[in-house]
């Protein structure tokens, strides 16, 4: 075990040439990042999970039911023995020969048969207020996280001279602020990584899975050899964007549809001009080229700006993501569905021989989704989120 932690802990793959842990050790004068810190982090995520858990409880759904968001799930499938045992032992999406035999075994016409197994598929999906409340809690979260990051890094000097990232580094000291910053960002994260398997199942769940792993890295590996500074910078970009989004779905949970538009065309214009403009102009060009001319490239600067290039290449995918839907309700004046819609009715789950619904107040995630705006925003993830 000794063996293992010496060659995962190596400096000359850690550290610039010349540098060493000892270095970097706290000191009276000054304080540095240390790897045993994040361990805060996990405690920490129960607590913002336990945080959420009363939050949507006795905050977000009294304000739901206040906007009269109703409760009331899927319709539920009417019980039947044969065709619940085939659900759940055999399969939840019957081909073609089986539902004929089960038409025949229970005398029902095959779009009848079609009909149960969707109604059954969605009825242990979340109510529009399950989605409002998971919806508050990232809002309020965002705006908290977003307002004091803005309210911290305007007092810095890295901000306005992204150089100032790499000067003396890595021996820049660990203030209490920076501090607080990335220990809750990286909680929240793992929150958000493991809280996913509880949540909203969604299309992209890997994608988002992906997102929440490469934020997490990202977070870790900067944070232990001290790229800090750069780090509050992309943390606080990300931030930006999430905020709104999660507005607009609350916006369409409560029908509140003029402000729903408002709020997502607010969120496509910062989540493209952030993610696909002030990102890699501002954040790569610093990571890439400002630092290999002030302090040069070692193995976990390499590895450090891999999964900043990966985090671009998701912006990428949720861009192309928002301007399809954005294309679609410009030329169609309402967009049916979304791609990556968590409502089985209205997507992939509907069978070919029964008309789809439109769905008006449904659903999307962390970098997510809606209907006209509704169908990108439906669901809830990129995160999200980032």
């Amino acid at each position: 075990m000794a063996g293992i932690l010496a060659w995962f802990w190596n400096e000359r793959f850690w550290l610039p040439h010349n540098v060493t842990w000892a270095d970097l050790k706290n000191t009276d004068e000054a304080t540095f990042p240390q790897a045993e810190d994040l361990y805060l982090a996990f405690p920490l995520a129960f607590c913002i999970f336990m945080i959420r858990l009363v939050f949507e409880r006795f905050i977000a759904r009294p304000c739901a039911l206040g906007l009269k968001i109703q409760a009331n799930g899927p319709q539920k499938a009417q019980p039947n023995a044969i065709l619940e045992k085939v659900f759940t032992a055999i399969t939840k999406h019957p081909d073609e020969k089986r539902l004929e035999g089960l038409s025949k075994q229970l005398d029902w016409d095959v779009r009848t048969i079609q009909r149960w197994f969707r109604q059954r598929r969605n009825q242990e999906k979340p109510s529009t207020l399950a989605r409002f409340c998971e919806s508050m809690w990232r809002f309020t979260f965002y705006l908290y996280i977003f307002t004091y990051g803005v309210r911290f890094l305007k007092k810095t000097s890295w901000l306005w001279n992204t150089r100032e990232c790499w000067y003396n580094y890595p021996y820049q000291p660990l203030t209490a602020d920076l501090h607080y910053y990335y220990i809750v960002e990286l909680s929240f994260y793992l929150s958000l990584m493991f809280s996913q398997f509880t949540d909203i199942r969604r299309k992209d769940f890997l994608i988002m899975f992906m997102h929440h792993l490469a934020t997490i890295s990202l977070i870790t590996f900067s944070y232990v050899n001290n790229m800090v500074r750069v780090g509050t910078l992309v943390m606080c970009l990300h931030d930006a964007a999430d905020v709104l989004l999660e507005a607009a779905k609350m916006a369409n949970y409560a029908k509140c549809q003029r402000l729903c538009d408002l709020m997502f065309v607010m969120f496509a214009l910062v989540f493209i001009s952030t993610r696909l403009g002030v990102y890699p102009v501002w954040i790569l060009n610093t990571t890439l080229f400002e630092s290999w001319d002030i302090v040069g490239p070692y193995p976990s600067w390499w590895v450090f700006n891999f999964l900043l290039i990966l985090l671009q290449v998701l912006h990428s995918f949720w861009s192309y993501l928002i301007i399809k839907i954005a294309c679609k309700a410009i030329s169609k004046g309402k967009v049916s569905k979304d791609d990556r819609s968590d409502i089985e009715s209205s997507s992939d789950e509907e069978d070919t021989q029964s008309p789809t619904p439109k769905i008006h107040s449904s659903a999307t995630n962390g970098t997510n989704r809606a209907n006209g705006t509704n169908g990108y925003l439906s669901g809830t993830p990129c995160q999200d989120e980032h």
